[in-house]
């Protein structure tokens, strides 16, 4: 008797934690998150130092999400740091000049070309690139003969390869570099990519193997990755590309599948198919999905009503990880394959996971808010600006109901701090446009918020 109502009590308990309602989400509070966490790990590696080289694809993911969170700072230190890191590297890319992650660092590189326009910080990475592009890629990827250190054999090498490549087409605006990062990524696809599961085996080492519940082996961090390199690629791919129709359908399917099998705690753990063998979260994982699914949400991809839930109670996994003192927990040692992990596991990927997956929450919890216009204003250059804003009558009332010039109100979304501006009226004086003024550090963005008081 003891035992069944013991067994009642931890029923309740699970329902009652499962259906848990979530924190309110709030603009301030994601991005104190992201700063707590990035200010955490500088601080960690100019204290205790670096564990992998500077122009690893550990250290090369990192920046991603430092990059993603310098855009939101409005805090030229944190580009600044990352210059520093380019001066250390030489502004070179690896050793393995081939080899995935050893260019995965030339996605800083590109990012921070198309700031600062310096010549240097792109060369070495775009002589890489100019090889690549007319190599031939037609040998097998299975994973034999160091494979590896010539072709894109591994599921990983979708995050460091291909986005490497479409930032270099930003930075310089020749398309040769995105075409070949499409061609080998459906080569990838091709060999890897499960389409009964919608999933990508890690490399072909793992098309046999089964989990200890009979399922196929498909790492958290793995998908993790090819979502995260796929909503990258997408992010810089011209709308009207050839491919690009078919990367959004592989972007939709996958996501489907992703969604449809998160765990109750909001995460996914390091197995995704046997998350009972493997019964704790992991936030690398779990940051690149919550990062690539809220991108979709914001681009209009994927709808809004269906994915809202998974990405907050994704979003919610990962800030319980996170220590009081801004380490981010639960993040899986380096490895090829699902492993156990545990709160004081953390390395610097899944801190880029983390603010990845940060930026775009910011963003679209901004953009559900309820009538309300938002608008953002953004300083491609590499000096200080004040932007002038202005958005027309016709775009706010379209977005606030029975708008009013006289109760308009005007804030930053992120701290809520109220922003002066004028009311530009027609000859019939009536309200044509607002007007004010954004203040930007170099690279940086600011979100506002356009409402009734």
């Amino acid at each position: 008797m003891r035992k069944q109502i013991l067994l009642l009590l931890f029923v309740a308990f699970f329902v009652s934690t499962a259906n848990a309602q979530l924190p309110e989400l709030r603009a301030d509070s994601i991005y104190h998150q992201m700063k707590k966490v990035a200010d955490w790990q500088w601080r960690t590696l100019e204290t205790e130092g670096w564990k992998n080289s500077k122009k690893d694809w550990t250290s090369g993911a990192m920046y991603t999400g430092m990059m993603a969170w310098g855009k939101i700072a409005n805090d030229e230190t944190y580009y600044k740091k990352l210059v520093q890191v380019g001066e250390d590297n030489k502004w070179k890319i690896g050793h393995y000049r081939q080899f995935a992650d050893d260019y995965c660092v030339g996605q800083l590189y590109s990012q921070l070309y198309t700031i600062y326009k310096n010549p240097k910080y792109i060369e070495d990475f775009k002589s890489l690139a100019d090889t690549l592009v007319v190599l031939p890629h037609t040998e097998s990827l299975e994973w034999k003969n160091k494979i590896f250190a010539r072709e894109w054999a591994w599921c990983d090498a979708l995050f460091m390869g291909p986005p490497a490549l479409g930032y270099l087409t930003e930075a310089t605006g020749d398309m040769k570099y995105l075409d070949t990062s499409s061609k080998l990524w459906w080569k990838s696809t091709e060999y890897l990519y499960d389409k009964e599961e919608h999933l990508y085996y890690r490399d072909s080492r793992y098309f046999g193997k089964k989990e200890k519940n009979g399922t196929k082996v498909f790492w958290s961090r793995g998908n993790g990755w090819v979502m995260g390199g796929l909503v990258r690629v997408l992010s810089v791919m011209p709308k009207d590309h050839p491919d690009r129709e078919k990367f959004i359908q592989l972007f939709k399917d996958m996501s489907a599948k992703v969604a449809s099998i998160q765990q109750a705690d909001g995460s996914w753990h390091a197995s995704l198919l046997d998350p009972g063998t493997y019964p704790v979260k992991e936030t690398s994982g779990t940051g690149f999905f919550c990062y690539a699914l809220t991108w979709g949400i914001n681009q209009g991809i994927l709808p809004y009503k269906k994915y809202a839930t998974v990405v907050e109670k994704a979003w919610d996994a990962l800030t319980t990880s996170v220590h009081p003192n801004g380490k981010l927990g639960y993040v899986q040692a380096q490895g090829a394959a699902p492993d156990k992990v545990t709160f004081d596991d953390t390395d610097v990927y899944g801190v880029g996971a983390f603010l990845l997956a940060g930026s775009e929450m910011l963003r679209m919890t901004v953009d559900q808010e309820k009538n309300t216009a938002v608008v953002e204003a953004v300083n491609t250059t590499s000096s200080n600006k004040i932007e002038k804003v202005t958005v027309d009558w016709k775009t706010l009332s379209s977005k606030i109901k029975k708008i009013k010039a006289n109760e308009l109100v005007v804030q930053e979304a992120v701290n809520g701090q109220n922003v002066p501006f004028e009311l530009v009226y027609n000859d019939k004086k009536k309200p044509e446009a607002i007007v004010f003024n954004a203040s930007m550090t170099p690279g940086s963005s600011k979100i506002f918020k356009i409402g009734k008081k």
